[in-house]
């Protein structure tokens, strides 16, 4: 799907991937006004970035809890280098997303979890969802530990 390069694509573009406004117009230059290939190589890029800030120390972060129809409950540690990013929407959101993915999927610890498909879009990992927003936010964030009890 073609389309050019205008202000209303460069802004759907960020939207989806969260990536700046000049690293959205360089990539569909790149992919020739191609929005699927411009989002595309902005997630080539981003994973390289995250790549990047995976060694960083992630020493700010949150406990978010979650209940589910009063029978199961999660509490997840999500860490990132900030309290600035701790504070964001998209930390947040995450937050909650990987509580109420445990809680419909109670994986055993951090490294299955990373590894389960995620279960409101099983076309990516837990791993790579966390990646997105490592992507967004520019800083490393990771899943320090999480407790699930059912009744």
């Amino acid at each position: 799907m073609k389309t050019e390069s205008s202000t209303e694509t460069v802004q759907k573009l960020r939207e989806l991937t969260g990536a700046g406004v000049m690293d959205c117009h360089r990539a569909l230059k790149e992919a020739d006004g191609d929005f699927d290939k411009a989002a595309a190589l902005i997630r080539e890029k981003g994973l390289s970035k995250v790549e990047k800030r995976a060694g960083r120390e992630a020493g700010a972060g949150l406990v978010h809890s979650y209940v589910h129809n009063g029978r199961i409950g999660v509490l997840v540690d999500l860490r990132a280098e900030t309290d600035f990013v701790v504070r964001s929407e998209p930390f947040q959101e995450l937050a909650h997303a990987i509580a109420m993915h445990i809680a419909a999927a109670a994986p055993k610890d951090v490294e299955e979890l990373l590894a389960q498909p995620y279960v409101r879009d099983e076309s990516k990992t837990v791993k790579e969802l966390v990646g997105e927003v490592i992507a967004k936010v520019g800083e490393n964030v990771k899943v320090n530990a999480f407790s699930r009890i059912e009744v």
